[in-house]
């Protein structure tokens, strides 16, 4: 069963937070941008909104997929199971993203919180029923759509043709364009993925990511000034270091 479909210590109903879609990620960046006011009051009467804990799981592969999940707050990362048991990490989401839409009866990889945040969840047909209501957000969703297969093209790029520090500035700087959309700050980042899951991502080894961000910092493009945070010192910089135009160290 698809743990949003019954109630859970992680997860609560939340129908009753002031002003829920304000500063709702999904409303500044998502598919509701498209909307005008009367068009979110529906739509909202449609979902279902809950928070949901750290490492909270939103589905798991296999599961019906009954529901699509909009990403109000936090963040998420997206894996899936290799055939010798090991989570592949496929990619962080981030408020406003999409997950579990989907042409298949199940759900096709695993949606698990990185942080605290809230979902608004809407049965998929229901979903269905509002692109095609609604132009603006079907040209929206198709819109989000073709930068998430544009994201998912540079990341092929980035593990095929990039050597390790050029693979992590690139991530860095692929954090800070999903920030700079959201209106947050752009340069400080919080990054709570371990450096397991970064490696995993791109491709490298626990070890060559903890020495890649080393490089960073002697290099002074980069600092951490507490756990699970990172400065940017150097946005030219890093751009240069992941197009190759430095040497790696």
């Amino acid at each position: 069963m698809n743990p949003l479909d019954q109630p859970s210590g992680s997860m609560s109903p939340s129908r009753l937070l002031p002003n829920p879609c304000a500063q709702c990620g999904s409303r500044i960046v998502g598919i509701c941008a498209a909307l005008d006011s009367l068009g979110l009051d529906d739509f909202a009467e449609e979902t279902t909104r809950a928070r949901v804990a750290s490492h909270g799981v939103l589905f798991r592969d296999g599961d019906d997929a009954n529901n699509v999940v909009l990403l109000m707050r936090g963040m998420a990362k997206v894996t899936r199971l290799t055939a010798d048991g090991r989570q592949q990490v496929l990619g962080f989401r981030f408020p406003g993203d999409i997950l579990g839409f989907t042409e298949s009866q199940t759900y096709t990889y695993d949606a698990e919180m990185l942080t605290d945040g809230e979902v608004c969840r809407v049965q998929r047909p229901k979903f269905e029923t509002m692109l095609a209501r609604f132009p603006a957000v079907q040209r929206r969703f198709l819109a989000l759509c073709s930068r998430e297969l544009a994201l998912t093209q540079d990341q092929l790029v980035t593990i095929g043709r990039r050597q390790a520090e050029q693979r992590v500035a690139a991530f860095l700087l692929s954090l800070r364009e999903a920030a700079r959309r959201r209106g947050a700050p752009a340069e400080l980042l919080e990054m709570p993925m371990t450096r397991a899951e970064i490696g995993d991502l791109l491709g490298l080894a626990l070890e060559t990511v903890s020495r890649s961000f080393s490089a960073l910092r002697r290099r002074h493009l980069v600092r951490e000034p507490g756990p699970h945070r990172i400065e940017l010192l150097d946005i030219p910089g890093l751009a240069r270091l992941a197009n190759g135009d430095e040497p790696t160290l």
